[in-house]
């Protein structure tokens, strides 16, 4: 039996790295944790550090970072407990076979650098490290010898749809959207969206601020972002439509007519078991599709009045420079306004908009660059939502 495939997991507790768990104990044998982090759930982390005894956990706060290791010790466990950014940047570079870099927005981004820079097969759940430098960022996985490989179901899917493929043959990528759950409420009911509203989605199970997302569709706006780098692939030539469904995840479309698709429940379990277990395939603890028993697979073009936020974000990729990083960091900070009820759904867009405007088309060339234009447009951003809730 071959040796098993060593794993940083960053963002163990959140939704991607719960899933991540879940594949990894359906292959007992297969894997091993060498380290686990945690920003401030640091009672999971303890859990979880006593079940895979991790090399590494990190957490955020100090306090939190010498309580975990008590704990541990209590426990007789020789797990080294880190903290802060450093402590994420080590286990990031640790000596694993791959890293699942799961941290939830501009938080990931030097962690999952870090990652790059040793040379890692990184499992990107991170979308905002091409969203906010892409060009940045594919240039150091270039240098470094680094692997991407996407776990974003969307990304995963045409990944999947590529492989063994001529890129030259490629006519468009054709990336899903469910529409969320306002794809039919009339749009003068949109301002008094509650936060509770907005996280219930129709078909997945995720996290507040991406449910938020994929409710102003957002999301997939960032995706195609991200597409644009990942895949080495022109803006006018990615596409979104509206797949209510969510079992067609997306699609590549060739010059001789051929499409590609794939296709299975919407369940994060199946794109992370495709990476973790790539080039294999395995177990993902997902049913396979029953087609015969599948509804009806409609597909629609999406509406952009409706959805101002995708508009919003097509045209920041047409701009590329740091307009995409203007409108992550707005976002990130609009919707958790919202989601505190300091905003109304509808005021997401019109920060996130007033903040972009304010974008100049500056290239990031390093992390410094990148962190420095976050922290002006979090800046704007905030001072937004300050004049607007008063």
């Amino acid at each position: 039996m071959s040796q098993p495939k060593r794993v940083a997991l960053l963002g163990a507790t959140g939704s991607i790295g719960k899933s991540t768990l879940e594949v990894i104990r359906a292959h007992p044998g297969r894997f091993e944790i060498s380290a686990l982090t945690a920003w401030s759930r640091s009672d999971e982390l303890f859990a979880l550090c006593c079940e895979f005894a991790p090399a590494i956990a990190v957490v955020g706060p100090a306090v939190d970072a010498g309580a975990l290791q008590s704990r541990l010790r209590e426990r007789a466990l020789s797990t080294r407990v880190l903290q802060g950014a450093q402590g994420l940047n080590e286990a990031a570079g640790w000596a694993c076979d791959l890293v699942v870099a799961a941290i939830v927005g501009a938080a990931g981004l030097e962690p999952t650098l870090a990652a790059i820079r040793a040379g890692k097969q990184v499992l990107l759940a991170n979308k905002e490290a091409l969203v906010c430098g892409g060009r940045f960022f594919m240039a150091e996985v270039q240098a470094h010898g680094a692997q991407l490989l996407p776990v974003d179901s969307e990304h995963n899917a045409i990944f999947q749809c590529l492989e063994g493929q001529h890129r030259g043959a490629v006519s468009r990528l054709i990336l899903t959207a469910s529409g969320g759950p306002f794809l039919r409420t009339p749009s003068d009911q949109l301002a008094r969206i509650t936060p509770a509203q907005a996280c219930a989605h129709p078909n997945w199970v995720m996290g507040a601020k991406i449910s938020v997302d994929s409710a102003t569709m957002m999301n997939k706006g960032l995706e195609v972002i991200e597409a644009r780098w990942l895949f080495d692939c022109p803006v006018d030539k990615i596409e979104v439509v509206i797949h209510p469904q969510s079992i067609v995840h997306s699609l590549v479309a060739y010059r001789d007519g051929t499409t590609l698709a794939q296709l299975s429940h919407p369940d994060m379990r199946v794109p992370i078991a495709h990476a973790l277990l790539y080039p294999e395939r395995g177990a993902s603890g997902v049913a396979a599709l029953d087609l015969a028993r599948q509804p009806a697979l409609t597909f629609e073009q999406p509406n952009l009045q409706r959805f101002p936020c995708l508009r919003l974000a097509l045209d920041a990729a047409r701009h590329e420079g740091d307009y995409p990083l203007f409108l992550n960091a707005a976002n990130e900070i609009s919707v958790a306004a919202f989601l505190k009820r300091q905003l109304a759904f509808t005021d997401i867009h019109r920060v996130n908009a007033e903040t972009m405007a304010q974008a100049r088309g500056r290239e990031p060339g390093s992390l410094d660059d990148v962190l420095e234009l976050d922290t002006t447009a979090r800046r704007i951003a905030a001072g937004l939502v300050e004049q607007i809730s008063c």
